[in-house]
């Protein structure tokens, strides 16, 4: 009979629970009793869990992995392998290595005065009343087993904070670089506190630097204050052998204004989860993602928008293109409490399906208990336009390249959504890159060239 997944985490943790809170901080320490027992109660999720219909996590969790519990540094500057190539984009640029926040800090990272960007664990250590108040507050471990797993094993991650009416002009941006020579596990932590008022970009990139099997959890949590304004862009560059589980929480105050948008374009397997709390009146959500794949790469993509109170908006907006065997999943939710009236709510998910191979399953679901509202939601899935095609073949176009121009087309719309211009042009050009098949390696890093 086979040991079940959980089994050999249960022992790890069990063994080497000493260890793994000595190498941490005590605000993150205190979440683990608990999120053990919930992960014990629950296990790993499969499909027969309607939240997990898509992606049965168990499986991938199954084999052994080398977890670095010890926390042994990486011989790895990163600033001198990695070279960002967004031109234009002067950002405020961090590294995590594996699941450790790189302490290579560069000159050109300075912040306004207040804002804290840094490893979570020296945070933890330094403002410890801070973290405890924020840290798992959202991330609830007892109805998620991913978010119970990473709350057991986090010793470090990122803490973001910027204070009330601060404005960080320049954006931030954090790359993830998965590094290892043998098969290799990462769990990675965020949190991200913005003050009433406040304004922040932050940029997000994930890479993978070696050909091994990386599996990677990851829990953002994220706090958004009254009228602050947040934009989180997530780009995802792995190779096809990363597994990635990526559960993001956020709660907006009132008059607050977020956009998250998250791009898929080069992976093994991806599971993400979204949850957004619109907690105080005029609270605005703008939740985008886009996700290209190919191959027998797997996107799978889980939105949850509560609107609890009235005068909330929320805009979703989801764009798949699946060539080859590729598989997509949506399944999006937006509840709309008793009580929330005037909430606007629209939800969109498109997708296009370029071979009679792919597989792409939606799922949007609207659960209104308030009577003045204006929601909508819908999805489509689609192959190309034969009469385009047939239309640009006249014109001159090669079928390959009529072909491009379409899918091209089709998730523009979702990178307009950047409200960042450098950023937006750069990405255009990677998704163009994307398509023609010559983005086969994570974009910039030197290793990969």
């Amino acid at each position: 009979m086979n040991m079940k997944a959980e089994q050999q985490y249960i022992d790890l943790f069990t063994q080497y629970e000493g260890l793994i809170c000595r190498q941490s901080a005590e605000a993150l320490n205190t979440p683990r009793a608990k999120a053990f027992a919930d992960f014990e109660k629950l296990g790993f999720p499969t499909r027969k869990q309607e939240k997990y219909k898509y992606t049965e996590a168990d499986k991938f969790f199954a084999p052994d992995y080398g977890l670095n519990l010890n926390r042994l540094e990486f011989p790895v500057n990163p600033y001198e392998v990695f070279k960002c190539d967004v031109p234009n984009m002067s950002t405020s640029l961090y590294f995590v290595v594996n699941d450790s926040f790189d302490k290579h800090v560069h000159p050109s990272s300075r912040l306004p005065e207040g804002v804290v960007f840094g490893s979570l664990k020296d945070m933890a250590l330094a403002y410890p009343e801070l973290v405890k108040k924020f840290y798992g507050k959202l991330a609830d471990t007892s109805e998620d087993a991913i978010t119970a797993f990473n709350t057991m094993f986090t010793q470090d991650g990122v803490l973001m904070y910027v204070p009330e009416n601060t404005v960080v002009e320049r954006p931030i941006q954090l790359v993830n670089i998965l590094r290892a020579d043998v098969d290799f596990m990462v769990n990675r932590r965020v949190l991200i506190i913005l003050g009433d008022g406040a304004q922040a970009k932050l940029l997000m990139c994930d890479h993978a630097m070696d050909e091994v099997n990386f599996l990677a959890t990851q829990v953002i949590e994220v706090f958004v204050g009254k009228d602050a304004v947040f934009d989180l862009y997530e780009l995802e560059e792995n190779h096809n052998s990363t597994v990635r589980f990526s559960n993001l929480y956020v709660r907006q105050e009132a008059g607050s204004n977020v956009l998250l948008n998250g791009m898929t374009l080069h992976n093994g397997t991806t599971r993400n989860t979204t949850k957004v709390l619109l907690a105080g009146r005029g609270a605005e959500i703008n939740l985008c993602g886009m996700a290209i794949a190919d191959k027998n790469e797997q996107v799978d993509n889980n939105t949850f928008i509560d609107h609890l109170v009235p005068d909330c908006t929320s805009n979703e907006l989801f764009k798949y293109v699946l060539d080859d065997q590729a598989v997509g999943a949506f399944a999006g939710k937006v509840l709309v409490r008793e009580g929330a009236q005037h909430t606007v709510s629209q939800q969109t998910n498109r997708n296009l399906c370029a071979t009679r191979e792919s597989r792409m399953y939606t799922q949007p679901q609207l659960e209104i208990y308030a009577d003045d509202v204006k929601c909508s939601h819908g999805a489509t899935v689609g192959q190309l336009d034969e009469n385009a095609l047939f239309y640009m073949q006249q014109r001159g176009i090669s079928v390959k390249e009529a072909r491009l121009l379409l899918m091209f087309a089709f998730v523009n719309e979702v990178v307009d959504h950047i409200r960042m211009d450098a950023l937006k042009d750069r990405l255009h050009l990677l998704v163009e890159k994307r398509f023609r098949g010559e983005l086969n390696k994570c974009q910039g890093c030197a290793i990969c060239k």
